[in-house]
């Protein structure tokens, strides 16, 4: 997740539009284009399918982490579910602030959380910065999720979102399944997921990186069905806020 610090500039809000057409001209391209529309969710649900049918790993490692109400090992923090889905947000310790692109996408969880309980997941974000150190960005930020700390322990590391300065020096880094992949400042965001079974057996199903937490991000979906789309052009860089940072008169 891109880091910047531009303000969008007012240029943004030129675009050039396409043909204008008569209504009868337009049903006959939207028709056109709706044909397309169902051939990607025919493709999407194929391969959220292929996902499900991923190889798993047993997780055999150890886990304590720092949660609201004490220590939680991983399998804990299922709470009594089947399914685990873990953010990775980059909050890395001493740090004043959560990343803003993961602060941008957060603000989409509590939505989801209400309904994922009720599908058999828990949902837990994971920063490796302590739990006094995130509460309050948590109050801040007027966020609801379970937020927990990995401090002193190996999973962000493990599951390849953070990194020590000899490895970010050496390049010896893996991030999105690729060595020597961007990082930023020891932390990179991810999603991860594990599932336990009736014997308390713990295995990891899945893991993505960099766009991959596109799909959890509400607000580009409305977005994409605009004519001016995400409006992400170099020349305008910098529109993601954490909520609390737009000007309050944003026209």
């Amino acid at each position: 997740m891109k880091l910047e610090e531009t303000e969008p500039k007012k240029a943004a809000n030129k675009i050039t539009h396409p043909e204008v057409v008569s209504r009868a001209e337009w049903i006959v391209a939207r028709k056109d284009f709706l044909s397309r529309e169902k051939e990607f969710t025919r493709q999407r649900d194929s391969l959220s399918a292929a996902r499900r049918a991923l190889p798993w790993v047993k997780v055999d490692k150890k886990y304590v982490f720092d949660g609201p109400h004490g220590k939680e090992t991983l399998a804990d923090l299922f709470d009594g579910r089947s399914q685990l889905i873990v953010y990775h947000f980059m909050l890395g310790p001493g740090w004043e602030e959560g990343c803003k692109s993961c602060s941008y996408l957060a603000d989409h969880f509590d939505g989801a959380n209400w309904h994922l309980q009720h599908r058999d997941v828990t949902f837990v974000v994971v920063s490796r910065a302590p739990l006094a150190e995130i509460e309050p960005y948590k109050k801040r930020m007027g966020w609801r999720f379970k937020w927990v700390s990995s401090d002193g322990n190996d999973f962000n590391f493990d599951y390849h979102v953070s990194f020590t300065k000899e490895d970010i020096a050496s390049g010896n880094t893996m991030y999105n399944y690729e060595i020597g992949g961007k990082t930023h400042e020891g932390e990179a965001p991810g999603i991860s997921v594990f599932f336990k079974d009736g014997r308390g057996e713990i295995f990891h199903t899945y893991s993505s990186y960099a766009r991959g937490g596109d799909l959890m991000i509400g607000t580009y979906n409305y977005l994409d069905l605009t004519p001016k789309g995400r409006n992400e052009k170099d020349e305008h860089k910098g529109w993601v806020r954490r909520h609390d940072e737009y000007a309050i008169n944003a026209r």
